[in-house]
């Protein structure tokens, strides 16, 4: 009997594995955990862990970065502004209002 082999994403990565992932210094990285941008959690020995959805994260804020030339404190603030912009959004969409038409 054989059993196949499936590739698994891990279920966070670390620092190193991030910085690679993204194409990011961790020093930046380090940085932007600290800005807030980036969600990190932290292990006994105070080292930075990463869910792979913080990767497509760290793209957003890429973009952001380049598009618009914005120090990375104000690409927290646009990140915020956007995620809520969505999450209200949702909330129109999902409140079945008949005149809940969105602006966008």
């Amino acid at each position: 009997m054989g059993y196949a082999l499936v590739w698994v994403r891990p279920v966070r990565l670390s620092l190193d594995a991030f910085a690679r992932e993204t194409n990011t210094h961790p020093e930046l990285i380090r940085r932007l955990v600290v800005l807030g941008v980036l969600d990190a959690d932290r292990d006994a020995a105070g080292e930075l862990w990463f869910s792979p959805g913080q990767v497509p994260a760290m793209g957003r804020v890429q973009r952001l970065r380049a598009g618009f030339a914005l120090n990375y404190a104000a690409v927290g603030l646009v990140v915020d502004l956007l995620d809520r912009i969505s999450d209200l959004e949702e909330a129109l969409r999902s409140s079945g209002r008949p005149g809940g038409r969105l602006w966008t």
